[in-house]
């Protein structure tokens, strides 16, 4: 069975970058949705791309941004893929074509009627399960709260796939059991306030997971 992938995501550190590398993490997130409090200013993504670069795959964060947005953070973080959380099929194409990047979409889940539509996916290299935040949340994730994982059960994924929505150092191996995801996406489940990481349970998450 291959191993498990890890997502340390909202990294804004180089503290916390080189915990994620130093734990095993595979992927790191860098968010550059402005109300998130994981938000990376542009200078900020830079230096943190030039301390990764080779060291491990950076992966931008977006919520329905603009095509200058997309090129400035793919070049200060010399991204290796976009994450587009609330687009269309036709922006995530677009975004492959224009940006020659892989491009992963988020499915935003609380319900089986989530998951009965996704058909749209097709212009997708990577799905991501999140839980669904309230209509009138600020922030489509980042917000600790998890989905009911027997929603995926005997679900066929025509696309890798990873599962995020509060996951923990505590649940993280229950969730990939009982899942069988292959890449796990952890934000708020590794901070110690809101937008702030722990290197102690970014160590913690990786290790659970791996077990």
């Amino acid at each position: 069975m291959p191993a498990l992938a890890i997502k340390i995501c909202g990294i804004t550190t180089s503290d916390t970058l080189d915990a994620a590398i130093r734990a095993g993490a595979d992927y790191v997130g860098f968010n550059f949705f402005p109300p998130s409090p994981r938000h990376l200013q542009l200078t900020d993504a830079a230096a943190l791309a030039a301390r990764a670069e080779g060291r491990i795959t950076r992966v931008g964060v977006f919520v329905d941004p603009s095509d200058d947005l997309l090129r400035d953070a793919i070049g200060a973080g010399r991204l290796d893929a976009v994450q587009l959380h609330r687009v269309t099929a036709a922006r995530r194409a677009a975004t492959m074509q224009q940006f020659r990047l892989p491009v992963w979409a988020v499915v935003e889940v609380s319900k089986p009627g989530d998951l009965a539509a996704r058909g749209h996916l097709e212009a997708a290299d990577r799905v991501i399960y999140d839980a669904k935040t309230p209509k009138n949340a600020a922030l489509p994730g980042g917000m600790g709260l998890v989905f009911d994982w027997s929603l995926l059960s005997g679900l066929s994924h025509p696309w890798p796939w990873g599962l995020a929505g509060g996951l923990t150092p505590d649940n993280v191996a229950e969730a990939a059991r009982l899942t069988g995801a292959p890449l796990v996406d952890t934000s708020s489940g590794v901070e110690s306030a809101p937008g702030v990481k722990d290197v102690d349970k970014i160590a913690a998450f990786c290790k659970a997971a791996t077990l």
